[in-house]
């Protein structure tokens, strides 16, 4: 019998690689698989459905879910993780010190649903009392062009919220002084218009220390902040049920493998003196964990910020989201 052939796309990290170059293959199947810019391929399986199996917004995921009529199945393969908080550049001469002085700023988001910006708003909300509707925001994917024109998306009726004209874009308004911050900042897809570097930008800064607020934020919460999953089509999902499984193994062998060599090499470096002392204490520890129990509590809490956000209008819940055989991994 002949495997199951499946169309994919990822975007490149070193976890997921041995799958997508088909090193590692799942049981059963047979991938077409390439490496495009996490943005690009939202958008793509958002608006056209182009591949079978996929990197997802956990985001954009959740408002399609709220839906009910999700043409995907999630399996619990997290992709990406990050303090998304540290992604935030203020202007430099903005009079921004701590996030309570972003309070009557205007702020700047590519997509105000992606995941980066849920986690950003959620913690600005929860751990330093500044709420969305604080702040007035320019939102630089057009409606046609974004992940939300195609998951119906709205702004919450509370917050101020204007979409950026074409004809300008976040980077340039950092730099005209028409923008205090932006929530996170990307450039090189497809659908986002800004070219400026902020690398080494005297006009702009980061709102953080990236080390001292991810360890502040880990040791509070105990959260690692997810951003993707995997999804695959639910009438694939439905035909060959047995598909989400292999998967996820295929994709779980490829991370052990890949943390393996990492562990191996830092062992070297330990026993060479060159390790800190931080550094041993977390060889044994996997920080990017698979599966929907192992990542409960930031799974919940994403999607609880969701429905406080005002992007699903109720809790979603994991059930509805994930392929059941994957709820207890």
């Amino acid at each position: 019998m002949s495997d199951l052939k499946l169309t994919m796309a990822f975007s490149e990290n070193d976890r997921s690689r041995p799958v997508v170059e088909g090193r590692v293959k799942p049981d059963g199947i047979t991938l077409d698989a390439r490496f495009m810019h996490a943005a690009d391929i939202f958008y793509r399986q958002l608006a056209h459905q182009e591949f079978d199996v996929s990197e997802m917004s956990i985001s954009s995921l959740m408002v399609i879910t709220a839906q009910g009529n999700s043409p995907w199945v999630a399996l619990p393969i997290f992709t990406q993780r990050h303090f998304f908080q540290n992604w935030m550049w203020i202007r430099s001469d903005a009079g921004i010190n701590k996030p309570e002085d972003l309070k009557g700023k205007r702020m700047g988001v590519p997509e105000y649903q992606q995941t980066a910006a849920l986690w950003s708003r959620g913690i600005l909300q929860h751990e330093f009392g500044v709420h969305a509707r604080d702040m007035e925001w320019f939102m630089e994917r057009t409606e046609s062009r974004s992940h939300g024109g195609h998951s119906g998306f709205r702004p919450p009726a509370d917050v101020k919220f204007s979409y950026i004209p074409l004809e300008k874009n976040i980077g340039q308004m950092m730099m005209d002084d028409e923008l205090d911050a932006t929530m996170l900042y990307v450039h090189g897809s497809e659908i986002d218009r800004s070219q400026v570097d902020f690398e080494n930008n005297p006009k702009v800064r980061k709102l953080w220390d990236p080390r001292e607020e991810s360890v502040r934020y880990f040791r509070k919460t105990g959260i690692f902040p997810i951003n993707h999953c995997t999804v695959m089509r639910r009438s694939i999902y439905e035909k060959y049920p047995w598909t989400a499984l292999n998967l996820f193994n295929a994709f779980r062998i490829a991370k052990e493998g890949v943390l393996a060599e990492v562990k191996r090499e830092s062992e070297t470096h330990r026993v060479l003196g060159l390790l800190s002392e931080a550094g041993q204490a977390g060889l044994g520890e996997d920080p990017y964990p698979y599966g929907v129990k192992s990542n409960l509590k930031a799974l919940e809490t994403a999607a609880q910020y969701s429905h406080e956000q005002g992007l699903t209008p109720r809790l979603v819940k994991l059930e509805e989201v994930f392929a059941p055989q994957t709820l207890d991994l």
